[in-house]
Order: C-alpha cells, then sequence, then structure tokens
C-alpha cells in the first residue's frame, strides 16, 4: 500500500473527503433541521404518513432512471475519455446521454402524474381511507417534477466528480433540505405538511440543477442536444444502468418497504420508522456517504488502469477505518430517548412519538455499520462498471429478507419492521462482500472481517458500561426536559469517547489511531 501513499492517491482522496463530508454534515444537520420543523408542525399522525408515501412514486421513478447512480455508472465512461484525452468525445456522451434519458424522464413524470391515483393506494396498502389517499396522491404530483432537476442534476454533477471537483455537488443536498425547510415554514400554516413538498421542489430545481449549471460551466461543460441510438457509449451507458433500473438496492428496498409494511400499522407508524431513519442515515451519510463519494473517482481510475490489488487496498482500508461505526451506533442505540426528545418533542410531537421513534431507532442501530459499509463495497463493483452482479446478488438478498419484514410485522410492530431493515441490510452488505472478495481475489479481506469482530466485541463492552452510566445518570436527572436531556447526552458521550480512546490505545485498534494521529496532526498545523 506505500506505493499508493507516495502517489498521493490518498492525501489527494483525504482533501475531497473532508470537503465530502463538511458537506455531508451539513447537509444531515439541515436534514433532521427539516424533520425538526416537520414534527413540530405536524407530529406523526396521518398527515405525515401521506406526506412519506407521497415520495414513493418519485423514488420508484428515481429509480428507474437510475438518477443516483449517475455518477457511478457515467464516471466511468466520462474517465476514460479524460484518461485518453479525448474530452471533447467524452463531452458528446454527455450529451446524448442527457438528451435522450431527459426526453424519457419527462414522459414519466407526467404518466406518473395521470397514474398517481392508482398507484399511490398500492404503495400503502394498510392504508385506505380517502383523506390519507387523496392527500398522499395531490402531494406525490407536486413531488414528482423533481426528478427532472435530480437527473439533469447527477448528470452535472457526475461530470464535476470525474474532474475531482466536489465544491458545487457538495452544495446540493445542503440547499435542498433548505428548500424543504423554507417551504414548511413559510407555506406550512396555510397549506400544511404540502408546504414541504413544494419547499423540495424549489430545492431540487436550485441545488440540483440551477447550482451545478454553473460548476460544469467552470470545468467547460460542451452540451448540446443530441439523440443518437448508434452511440456506442449510449449502449455501454444502458448496460450499465439497466441492471440498477431493474434490480432492488438496499436504500431504495428500505425506503419501499418501510411504507409498505408500515401502512399495516397504526396511523403514525410510517412516520415514526422515517423520523428515526433519518437520524440513522445521518451516521451513514457523515462516514459512508462521504467517503464512499469522495473516493469513486479514484477508484474509478484505478479501475481503468488495470490495478486492481490497489482497488482492493483503498476498499480494505476505508472498510477497516468504518469499524469505528459499531461503536458509534452502540452509543446512538443508549442514548437513543434522550436524542429523539431532543430532536423533535415540541409542538405536536408527542412523548409517545418520541418512545416509539426511539424504539425503532434502536432496532436501527443494529444495521446502520452495513448501510455505511455498502456505499464502499458497491463502488468497488460500479469502479469495474460492473453494475449486473450486484444488482442481482442485492435483488436477491432483498428478496430473502421479505420474510423478515412480515415476521417482524407481525411479531414486534414497528420495532419488528426497525430489526428486518437491519437484517436485510447487514444480508446485502455481506453477501456482496464475499462476492466482491472472489471476484477480485481480494486475498487481505480477512483483515475487514477481523477489524468488525473486534469493533463488535469492544461496543458490546462499552454499550454494557455505557448502559450502567445512563442508568445511573437518570437516576440522579430524572424528568423529561430539554436541559436534563441534554446532561445525560453530554456525560454518556464523554464516557464514551474516554472509553474509546482507552479501548483503541490498550488493544491498538487501527481505525482509532487513525483518528488520534489525524488529530494530533490538526492540532499540530493550528500551533505552526
Amino acid at each position: 500500500m506505500n506505493h499508493l501513499k507516495e502517489s498521493g492517491t490518498f492525501s489527494k482522496m483525504g482533501v475531497a473527503t473532508m470537503i465530502m463530508m463538511a458537506s455531508i454534515f451539513l447537509s444531515r444537520v439541515t436534514g433532521i433541521a427539516r424533520e425538526m420543523v416537520l414534527a413540530a408542525l405536524a407530529g406523526a399522525g396521518t398527515e405525515v404518513d401521506a406526506y412519506r408515501v407521497a415520495f414513493v412514486l418519485p423514488e420508484i421513478l428515481n429509480h428507474i432512471l437510475a438518477s443516483g447512480f449517475l455518477s457511478v455508472t457515467f464516471i466511468p465512461i466520462f474517465s476514460r475519455y479524460l484518461a485518453e484525452e479525448k474530452e471533447i468525445d467524452g463531452w458528446r456522451t454527455f450529451s446524448n446521454i442527457s438528451t435522450v434519458f431527459g426526453a424519457l424522464l419527462i414522459v414519466l413524470i407526467v404518466t406518473g402524474m395521470i397514474v398517481a391515483p392508482i398507484v399511490v393506494p398500492l404503495l400503502a396498502p394498510g392504508r385506505q381511507d380517502p383523506q390519507f389517499i387523496a392527500l398522499a396522491v395531490r402531494m406525490t404530483r407536486i413531488t414528482l417534477p423533481a426528478q427532472f432537476f435530480f437527473f439533469a442534476g447527477g448528470m452535472l454533477m457526475a461530470v464535476q466528480y470525474a474532474k475531482k471537483r466536489f465544491l458545487f455537488p457538495a452544495m446540493a443536498p445542503l440547499i435542498y433540505n433548505i428548500g424543504i425547510i423554507s417551504g414548511g415554514w413559510l407555506l406550512g400554516r396555510r397549506l400544511g405538511v404540502e408546504g414541504f413538498c413544494w419547499g423540495a421542489l424549489a430545492g431540487a430545481a436550485i441545488g440540483s440543477f440551477a447550482i451545478q449549471i454553473l460548476g460544469a460551466v467552470r470545468i467547460g461543460i460542451k452540451f448540446r442536444p443530441v439523440i443518437d441510438f448508434t452511440d456506442p457509449d449510449l449502449r455501454r451507458y444502458v448496460l450499465l444502468t439497466l441492471p440498477l433500473m431493474i434490480g432492488l438496492t438496499m436504500v431504495f428496498s428500505t425506503e419501499l418497504f418501510s411504507k409498505f409494511f408500515g401502512s399495516f400499522l397504526s396511523a403514525g407508524a410510517i412516520a415514526w420508522i422515517d423520523y428515526a431513519m433519518r437520524v440513522m442515515l445521518m451516521l451513514v451519510g457523515f462516514f459512508g456517504q462521504a467517503v464512499g463519494v469522495a473516493s469513486y473517482p479514484y477508484m474509478a481510475q484505478l479501475a481503468v488502469q488495470g490495478r486492481l490489488s490497489e482497488l482492493n487496498d483503498i476498499i480494505n482500508t476505508i472498510l477497516r477505518y468504518l469499524s469505528i461505526v459499531i461503536p458509534v451506533s452502540v452509543l446512538i442505540a443508549v442514548l437513543r430517548h434522550e436524542i429523539v426528545y431532543v430532536l423533535f418533542e415540541r409542538g405536536r410531537f408527542s412523548p409517545d412519538d418520541t418512545r416509539m421513534t426511539a424504539l425503532t431507532l434502536s432496532c436501527l442501530m443494529v444495521g446502520a455499520i452495513a448501510f455505511i459499509s455498502q456505499t464502499v463495497v458497491n463502488r468497488g463493483f460500479y469502479a469495474t462498471q460492473n453494475t449486473l452482479l450486484p444488482a442481482v446478488f442485492g435483488t436477491i438478498a432483498v428478496v430473502l429478507s421479505l420474510p423478515m419484514y412480515w415476521m417482524g410485522l407481525t411479531l414486534f410492530g414497528v420495532a419488528g419492521v426497525g430489526l428486518a431493515i437491519s437484517a436485510s441490510a447487514l444480508l446485502q452488505t455481506v453477501f456482496l462482500f464475499s462476492v466482491w472478495n472472489r471476484r477480485s481475489n481480494n486475498t487481505a479481506a480477512m483483515g475487514v472481517y477481523h477489524a468488525y469482530l473486534n469493533s463488535a466485541i469492544g461496543a458490546l463492552v462499552i454499550g454494557a458500561i455505557l448502559w450502567w452510566v445512563h442508568g445511573a445518570i437518570r437516576m440522579h436527572l430524572d424528568g423529561q426536559t430539554l436541559i436534563t436531556n441534554l446532561a445525560v447526552i453530554s456525560i454518556v458521550s464523554g464516557v464514551f469517547v474516554v472509553l474509546t480512546g482507552l479501548w483503541g490505545w490498550i488493544f491498538k485498534i487501527e481505525a482509532i489511531q487513525y483518528i488520534f494521529n489525524r488529530l494530533a496532526s490538526l492540532k499540530f498545523r493550528i500551533k505552526s
């Protein structure tokens, strides 16, 4: 791995990662702020359930066009032209793909708006009351056009990533969340939850599209509308993207099944699951998404150059460092009630909503490490332009997890759905990583398993101590106020930092030592 360090790949990737971590951290903070405003204004009843379901059909449309995968499917194609110094040809391919799929998407959006009254009840079959369906259909029609901005913006962001430019793409989720917050805050009292949908549409238009045009102009975009079905790169793009269009990915299946199975529970259950998911996904975004997005252009470059062993070095190193997420997940599970209270319990969000959301959150934290790790594992396949295997094996894992959802729903209600989401994520990630290891001859993969096992053992010990500390503090700081809950979070988190630091120092845990080294380096730079 020294050759990677000497070449500066990890150094450059580290800078990109810091940019993306800052961006994603801010976007997750604003995302949580968005949920806080929603919880205060609307709580977790029928209207919020309808709001959550309103995003399912747009999400399906997004999945069909694989808009969320544009960076991982188009970057290798565009990067090849850059490596061969044929940038003009790369821009022609960009124009062709953008025009063909953009036109197709507009047709699908119009169709979706027409068939929404038929499709929406099928997405939440447990909820058939007319008020719920009418709300969900209306809000679905508002949010559908945003998918065009996500697609067009995704193409614009992909070319920026390919040129190692991350600033403007990093702004997209932040502006999107600010748009939703603004829509809810300014329009919520007059339009109710529908105001958040209008905010989402505006946020997508500005953050994912308009701002990205500026970023693309700065790297010299050359676009003209063109439709050329004979272009071999268009066919290559379709072949790369088709498996992602028809496959069931982890995030997509989670969004779909959480609403589908949650609809069979009492009113508010869909909202409880989604509020808990937003908290969990803040952790996923800060660790997994930031590292995955920042590292992918470098992974794609190594794959294009045929340097597979170096690609495995990057994947294994990142995954070992991500093992730190396991004890962090335990910390969040211990503090679940306090975290949900501080974030959401105000306005129409009741103590019962806090209790049920916190219960779901603890169940989701079991699988948080899987959600984070899969962002890296999948990108290994995508970097080698192999989208078929992750789509096939991911879909198999999703199908195998369906009985878990029904069993969890039947036996444990909303907590069972949370556990099923975690079990499904763990199954998919382990499955895909084992397939990757065999395909790429990743002989050092055992080091990743050892790192995760050691982290899990350490997390159990640390979690047991934190549980005792939490109970002891609660005996002296009883009561549900913002101050007491913040105090509990602060004290328990402080104990966690000390215990985790000791654990990393005594047992020489690679991820902990890396964090200490980075902090020491930062401290030295500040002093100098």
